[in-house]
């Protein structure tokens, strides 16, 4: 099992409940895999870079997880079927950058408290 990250980013119109319901099928779609998650972040509204389909805001979800190699072209498919995803970039991490992660969990976890 391959260690990745996937970052995407919802469209800016949706509801609270519209939102949940995409990250749930993203997140049970990994499940039915046998992905093992290892973290899920929520980064709320951000603004964009540059315009996407003339939206300058999106929700950005981040997902930290364990899968075979051959669930993330389905997955990747999963996310251009989807109207509500703007954009969406998967990560295959190394040792390094697994260790990055889980400093980068941390902070977070104490910057909450």
């Amino acid at each position: 099992m391959n260690h990745y990250e996937t970052v995407f980013i919802l469209n800016p119109v949706l509801s609270e409940t519209q939102i949940k319901e995409a990250v749930k099928k993203f997140e049970d779609y990994l499940l039915s895999k046998g992905a093992e998650m290892i973290s899920k972040e929520d980064w709320g509204l951000k603004k964009l870079a540059y315009p996407i389909e003339k939206k300058k805001s999106g929700f950005y979800h981040l997902f930290e997880y364990k899968v075979a190699g051959d669930a993330i072209a389905p997955f990747e498919l999963e996310f251009r079927r989807d109207d509500s995803v703007m954009r969406y970039l998967t990560v295959k991490l190394d040792k390094h950058a697994a260790a990055w992660a889980e400093k980068r969990r941390e902070r977070v976890k104490s910057a909450k408290k």
